[in-house]
């Protein structure tokens, strides 16, 4: 009899459990899928055929987090996607190789508007030497094809980009800048003709470029962010 009643309690403690975690993680997938939905209507990370965004909502259990509109954790995660110069110069698509973006203490500020503000942000964005060289080439406007890479003893300074090829008849090998600040990213390319190009990303309202640097990889550009808005803006109404 004693056996019967172990084996009932471990029923009646074991089944609810598993169908809450199957309920929760669910839950999980279609919060993750409509926000990642949700980043694509507000953001240009998913313009491409190629492009990616996928959104991660950290923490278990998740029906909890919703029950109190606050989340510990929130990554999203996009790649291959394009922005243009500011002033829209012909040839002047840039991709983006890779962007993370990580979400602490988010907390849901309004239901109806979809938007929520997150404590802090940190995060990066990648930029490959292959598609700097191409964007580079285009805004050229003439010459042979020009190679961005990373100079020798750059691995710690700030995004300085070794450029060689040809220009109008000309070899150049000259040392570049690219400078991230705001929202926007500065390419200066000494010797290429109109050298100074400018590129804005859209990000969440409150995060901001605080720093590049070059690497073996590409230029990583790091971001942080302190009450970060999400979905709507916090100037709209």
């Amino acid at each position: 009899m004693q056996r019967r009643w172990v084996k009932f309690l471990a029923i009646a403690v074991v089944v609810p459990a598993v169908l809450f975690t199957v309920a929760d993680r669910v839950s999980l997938h279609y919060a993750d899928k409509e926000a990642e939905r949700l980043a694509k209507e507000k953001y240009p990370y998913g313009n491409t055929t190629d492009s990616h965004v996928d959104v991660s909502i950290e923490g278990f259990p998740f029906l909890t987090q919703v029950f109190s509109q606050d989340f510990g954790h929130v990554s999203l995660s996009a790649g291959q996607f394009t922005v243009d110069t500011t002033a829209n110069a012909q040839g002047g698509c840039l991709h983006v190789k890779q962007f993370h973006l990580d979400l602490h203490d988010v907390k849901v500020t309004s239901l109806s508007a979809r938007s929520a503000e997150a404590n802090i942000a940190t995060g990066t964005l990648t930029l490959s030497y292959d598609e700097l060289s191409d964007v580079v080439t285009r805004l050229a406007g003439s010459g042979g094809p020009l190679r961005v890479s990373q100079p020798p003893g750059s691995a710690d300074q700030a995004a300085k980009l070794r450029i060689t090829g040809t220009v109008a008849g000309r070899p150049l090998d000259s040392t570049g800048t690219l400078l991230a600040q705001g929202t926007e990213l500065g390419l200066t390319v000494p010797g290429a003709g109109q050298s100074a190009f400018t590129w804005r990303v859209p990000l969440p309202d409150g995060a901001g470029f605080t720093a590049a640097r070059s690497t073996a990889n590409g230029v990583e550009i790091s971001m942080v962010g302190h009450q970060v808005t999400l979905g709507r803006s916090r100037f709209e109404r």
